[in-house]
């Protein structure tokens, strides 16, 4: 059997091996990769389109190679970084992986393609988009004239059906109490059950409050232009006169806030730093995977990270947030301001910004000390600082780190953590690493974890 036939390959690394020639198109048949390591060998030509298809690769290291030519940007490419690619022969593509654009090529082919879509393709098609033009505008006139409710259709980009006040009242029993998972800035969020029995959370904005509507329609402009597995999703809305609300997917295992610190519940290392990955994930998405400006969440906490049935994290509240022009830190909108404890010294809205409220959280996510409450005057961050490496012990999670089997590595694994969360939270916004290399270092730190337990064992 060859390797293009192994459907149920997860991880494969051929790293070091001096393979030469390009990489077989036949990856693109290993559907349930989720990591792949071909770095430093001499392997040549492009990385293959195929590869695009691999919907749950997760991790990709194509460094210290010979590889030429245009980067693939679909599909699991969206998410990675430069260090997937760094240390090669003539890679071009998009500016976030820092390498060159790349070079049209094949301009005589590329000029009778043109007219071949000018002459024969375009006009057809043009002639077919008019008549579905002509056909909606019709439509919406006759939906006009007959329409009684004041209510909008939101997004139709991502609405998949149509969402009534009435719908949401029957859905949240008439907003009883029971179903209320929580109030934040701008309204409540409840838990509804639709008729079609598909659970929902139900953000509904309290329109008495001053910027309701401003924000209503920043969260509904924001959400319906981003799409990542680790960010909430909006299902459709409702909006008229009195009433506006979001209905989003909804979050079964709560958020992380409740993880950490209920009686009831426990993350082991792994859980933790799987939550912290797809958070860094989601804010490097956030900041540079997508064709708006960088949008900055300003407001990155516990209680803003949701876990779905399979324990994946999903930044929410990210649609109220501010948006920075491209290549300067002009504030567009600004919706939310910082949590204490979260928010940067500089109190300016920048990626850096975010990165120190990620410091944080690691810090909070793996020590379960809130960032202002536990230490009287002294904040977590400075208490973190002053006690490693030494006191280490004394920071950490002590449900992490009782002492049995692996506890020397989990102890190496816990103190690379906080260093990179400090590392994270500078005072200095220049001397905060990057967002793309956040994520990037706390995967490094999961494999070299999980090495030393399966050394250990």
């Amino acid at each position: 059997m060859t390797i293009g036939g192994l459907k149920d390959l997860a991880t494969l690394s051929l790293a070091a091996n001096k393979f030469h020639g390009p990489i077989p198109k036949s990856f693109g048949s290993l559907i349930s990769l989720e990591s792949l390591d071909l770095s430093s060998n001499n392997l040549s030509g492009e990385i293959p389109k195929s590869l695009e298809a691999l919907l749950y690769l997760k991790q990709l290291n194509v460094s210290q190679n010979r590889l030429e030519g245009e980067i693939p940007v679909e599909g699991p490419f969206r998410n990675f970084s430069t260090e997937s690619f760094s240390w090669n022969y003539a890679l071009c593509g998009p500016s976030r992986f820092q390498v060159p654009p790349c070079k049209e090529e094949n301009n005589k082919r590329s000029k009778k393609v043109a007219l071949l879509v000018l002459n024969y393709i375009l006009p057809p098609i043009i002639s077919i988009m008019l008549l579905l033009i002509a056909i909606i505008v019709y439509v919406r006139c006759q939906n006009r004239s007959t329409k009684k409710s004041d209510e909008e259709d939101l997004l139709p980009l991502v609405t998949w059906r149509r969402i009534s006040y009435l719908d949401i009242q029957r859905a949240t029993n008439e907003f009883d109490e029971c179903n209320l998972l929580g109030i934040g800035s701008f309204g409540s969020v409840y838990k509804g059950t639709l008729s079609d029995g598909t659970n929902v959370a139900i953000k509904i904005f309290n329109l008495q409050l001053e910027r309701t509507f401003v924000s209503f329609n920043s969260e509904c402009e924001v959400l319906r232009n981003v799409r990542h597995r680790n960010l909430i999703k909006i299902l459709s809305g409702c909006s008229n006169l009195d009433f506006k609300a979001l209905v989003l997917e909804f979050m079964p295992n709560g958020s992380l806030e409740k993880w950490l610190y209920s009686h009831n519940y426990f993350l082991d290392i792994l859980e933790r730093l799987n939550i912290m990955i797809d958070v860094g994930l989601a804010l490097e998405y956030l900041h540079y995977g997508h064709a708006l400006a960088p949008i900055i969440h300003c407001d990155l906490k516990p209680s803003n990270i949701l876990l779905d049935e399979n324990m994946v994290a999903h930044v929410s509240d990210f649609g109220i947030s501010k948006l920075l022009g491209e290549g300067d830190d002009s504030l567009i909108q600004t919706k939310t301001m910082a949590t204490i404890g979260y928010m940067a010294p500089e109190g300016i809205v920048s990626t850096k910004c975010d990165v120190y409220s990620y410091g944080i959280l690691l810090l909070e996510t793996f020590s379960r000390k809130k960032p202002t409450n536990d230490l009287g005057e002294m904040s977590l961050k400075h208490w973190v600082n002053q006690s490693l490496p030494h006191k280490l012990a004394e920071v950490v999670d002590s449900n992490l780190v009782r002492r049995e089997h692996s506890f020397s590595a989990k102890m190496d694994c816990l103190l690379r953590i906080m260093n990179l969360a400090l590392d994270c939270c500078m005072e200095s916004p220049d001397e905060r690493i990057h967002t793309t290399n956040a994520a990037a270092k706390l995967r490094k730190i999961k494999v070299q974890f999980l090495d030393d337990v399966a050394k250990t064992n």
